[in-house]
């Protein structure tokens, strides 16, 4: 008995290390489930019924994928995707990311803080608060932007994220309740699991919705989270079981609950899903917090905004830092001034206009804009035998799932390009900014697929 018994401890302890050792790609996943992936499906949902859900479900499996693709990147080359296109490729590739990142992740940011700030207001204003000030979201921004600025560069902001986590953590799991107890229609449901764009707006958010899992700051970043967690390939079974218990299984689940919640209950509340705002939103929860909705969920989208913010802020410096051959550090006053930079700049987004749960969707649909050039770097690296070992080069099935990865990507940020078209056409800047952005960013995958064929032909 005392022998089986230690045999039970012996594995129950390794259990409980095993456990202890994930995390990289966990990261990525708290910062898929941000407030922008929510505000998309929150979106999806209320303007289309279920006829997205394909698109949710596959934003799992894509962003799974992806997510692997860059950790064995990660595990093979045991630095920064930068530093490797910088050696591999060449400067001018690596600028290309570092400022294809930055856009993504600075445009990000913005959208970010506004939800943050007009969160912040909104609270306020509903627990009664008499100080004007306090009800100024520009007044929110500004003071967030700060505390960012000064929380990262002491690492005094991790402890706001821990706070912050818990409430994403309650709102996610009153999602999930509530897609228990709502009337979820099993046919329309299905039959969103048919591929279509529906409607005006359709592509954007099913790009929104896509980019939220597949979006090019998460694929740069898992290299990096990889490296200083010091997993190499000799950890891939560890990497693996991360990236699918993280992406796969925990984002999903997120996804799935807040998307089907959305489809059953927002079309029924909201008149316009073009001018949703939070407080509509909050009707989503009604089901399972009942008069509290609003407090949930306005506390989980707080918390989702505050989180996430950290994390998207480190994500330009990061990337510039490994190009410049700074140290990742608040110990090198380049990488920390950085931080403060970006943090600072941030508290412009308090002052944009219009609403953020559609602002938070156009960003992500941009980010997917920019990511097939990404997926395109991390292709070419892990075919290209002087990046990794010739016999750890990609299988024929990983090539196969990337090149899937890929021309999904790029079909769906090419449709809601195509919507752009019409708005850039109208003046509309931002949209034009979008076609001028998506344009350099075709051209530039073509001109690195022709530099791989070219290197291919030139080794045999």
């Amino acid at each position: 008995m005392a022998t089986e018994r230690e045999s039970v401890e012996r594995r129950g302890g390794r259990i409980v290390a095993f456990v202890r050792r994930l995390g990289p790609t966990w990261l990525a996943g708290a910062i898929a489930a941000g407030p922008a992936t929510m505000a998309s499906l929150l979106v999806a949902g209320a303007s289309f019924g279920y006829a997205l859900l394909w698109v949710v479900v596959l934003s799992a499996v894509l962003g799974t994928l992806g997510q692997y693709l860059a950790m064995r990147l990660g595990l093979l080359t045991e630095r920064g995707i930068v530093a490797v296109a910088e050696d591999h490729l060449g400067s001018f590739w690596a600028w290309v990311l570092v400022i294809d990142v930055v856009l993504a992740a600075g445009l990000a940011q913005l959208a970010i803080m506004l939800t943050l700030a007009d969160v912040s207001a909104t609270i306020a204003t509903n627990a009664g608060v008499g100080v004007a000030v306090l009800t100024d979201a520009r007044f929110w921004g500004v003071s967030w932007a700060v505390i960012l600025a000064i929380g990262l560069a002491t690492g005094g902001y991790r402890f706001a994220e821990l706070g912050a986590k818990v409430l994403v953590s309650l709102v996610v799991l009153a999602f999930v309740a509530a897609a228990l107890v709502v009337p979820i229609d099993p046919g329309q449901a299905v039959s969103g699991l048919a591929p279509e764009i529906p409607g005006v707006g359709g592509a954007v958010v099913a790009a929104g919705v896509l980019g939220g899992a597949v979006h090019i700051t998460l694929l740069t970043m898992q290299s990096y989270t990889m490296r200083a967690r010091g997993w190499t390939d000799d950890d891939r079974d560890i990497a693996t079981f991360d990236v699918v218990s993280s992406m796969f299984v925990a984002f999903g689940i997120f996804s799935l609950a807040v998307f089907l919640v959305a489809a059953s209950v927002l079309p029924n509340v909201v008149t316009d899903p073009s001018t949703i705002d939070e407080i509509q939103a909050a009707e989503a929860l009604g089901p399972v917090a009942g008069e509290h909705a609003m407090w949930v969920f306005l506390l989980g989208l707080w918390g989702a905004a505050v989180s996430t913010l950290g994390g998207n802020t480190i994500v330009p410096p990061y990337l510039l830092a490994d190009k410049l051959g700074w140290d990742q550090s608040v110990d090198d006053p380049r990488y920390r001034a950085a931080l403060v930079v970006v943090a600072l700049a941030s508290g412009a987004g308090a002052f944009l206009e219009g609403a953020f749960l559609q602002l938070l969707v156009l960003v992500l649909a941009f980010g997917l804009v920019g990511t097939p050039f990404a997926l395109a770097v991390i292709l070419y690296l892990l075919n290209d035998p002087d990046v990794v070992p010739a016999t750890k080069t990609n299988s024929r099935l990983a090539n196969l799932g990337g090149v899937v990865l890929f021309a999904v990507t790029s079909v769906l940020a090419a449709e809601f390009v195509l919507e752009e078209l019409e708005a850039a056409a109208a003046g509309d800047p931002m949209a034009a900014f979008v076609v001028v952005f998506a344009t350099a960013m075709g051209v530039a995958v073509v001109g690195l697929v022709g530099k791989y064929g070219r290197e291919t032909w030139r080794r045999r």
